[in-house]
């Protein structure tokens, strides 16, 4: 399946995903945050197979995300279909620096780096082994979790200390 058409086919494919958001937050898009995974062709030579995987199980936005990735394919006149992985598991390492900075401008914190398999969520119980997260809207590192759930499961509320401001922080995973 190395023809030119068949790589024509898939440079389409991928350029029209390129505007497929998160539904959660529209700011970036499934690529930059990792969920978009790859896109080939099906056996048939013909059906585009995108690849997702959801940031977290049970994540309520892998209904719409399915839908919206589907839509822009057929809008496009491409026979498609989703294919739903969940191994290897989402990591908050998939998404890119561009997905980042646009958090940060969105006003949510974005993720500090994993350490696959060391990583302990700790409660306020012990603060002060808890990540700094900077504020996404002044920068200030005096900041406090105020709930280890935020506007959606994967992210966290905080509040800033300097402006005062609440802010989601995206939780890495």
């Amino acid at each position: 399946m190395n023809s030119p058409l068949a790589k024509t086919l898939l440079t389409q494919a991928w350029a029209a995903l390129e505007s497929v958001t998160d539904p959660e937050i529209p700011v970036v898009t499934l690529r930059e945050m990792g969920i978009l995974r790859d896109v080939r062709l099906a056996a048939d030579g013909h059906t585009i197979e995108a690849v997702i995987t959801p940031t977290y199980s049970g994540c309520p936005a892998m209904e719409q995300i399915q839908d919206d990735v589907l839509a822009i394919l057929t809008a496009q006149g491409m026979k498609a279909k989703v294919i739903t992985q969940l191994a290897p598991a989402w990591t908050t390492d998939w998404m890119s620096e561009v997905a980042r900075q646009k958090l940060r401008d969105y006003g949510i914190a974005p993720p500090s780096a994993c350490q696959p398999h060391t990583q302990v969520i700790e409660f306020a119980t012990h603060p002060d082994k808890m990540d700094v997260v900077p504020c996404p809207l002044c920068g200030s590192h005096d900041t406090t979790q105020t709930s280890h759930f935020g506007s959606t499961a994967c992210k966290a509320l905080y509040k800033c200390l300097h402006c005062l401001e609440p802010f989601d922080y995206f939780k890495p995973y």
